[in-house]
């Protein structure tokens, strides 16, 4: 068990870290659609079209769990001085990595499921369904005694603030 602050850090701040999340996300992504398309020739094929899907989903995945179970963080939650660990306190193994990040996916999965229930095709009504899906998601958060997000209760994870790092003391000057 590691010596980790409990306090979880503010919603703001999570949701600020995610929005910065996404950022570096899109160039992880871009970088495996790119040696996606290279290993299939740019084949359109409705197969090929799926495991590009499959595709994304397994790296985006990797992306997240190696750096969970690696640091505990990735480099935006890094930037924002936040770490996942579980609830007691210990770097999250393999297995809750993986379960919190299927689990994670309730920001997007459930309205998506609803864009296709109902047939929803326009760009606007899905990223309409998506917004109030994601907003729905973050409000659990509020909903929680320790301000975690439904992942995470569900996982048995938590995010915990990191302190700032303390400069280095000046080393005292030599004198001659």
């Amino acid at each position: 068990m590691q010596d980790v602050p409990s306090m979880p850090p503010s919603v703001r701040r999570r949701l600020i870290a995610m929005v910065y999340e996404t950022f570096l996300l899109l160039a992880v992504e871009m970088l495996a659609v790119a040696l996606y398309l290279l290993v299939t020739r740019n084949n359109h094929a409705p197969v090929f079209q799926y495991g590009l899907k499959v595709w994304l989903f397994i790296v985006t995945g990797a992306y997240f769990v190696w750096g969970w179970t690696n640091s505990g963080h990735t480099l935006a939650m890094k930037t924002w001085r936040m770490q996942v660990v579980t609830n007691g306190g210990a770097r999250l193994p393999l297995r809750m990595a993986i379960a919190r990040y299927l689990l994670a996916w309730g920001w997007f999965l459930p309205a998506l499921l609803a864009c296709t229930v109902l047939g929803l095709k326009d760009k606007a009504q899905v990223g309409a369904a998506i917004a109030v899906g994601v907003l729905g998601w973050g409000l659990t958060a509020f909903m929680d005694r320790d301000r975690q997000f439904l992942h995470d209760r569900l996982a048995g994870t938590r995010i915990v603030a990191l302190p700032k790092k303390r400069a280095a003391p000046a080393a005292p000057a030599e004198t001659a």
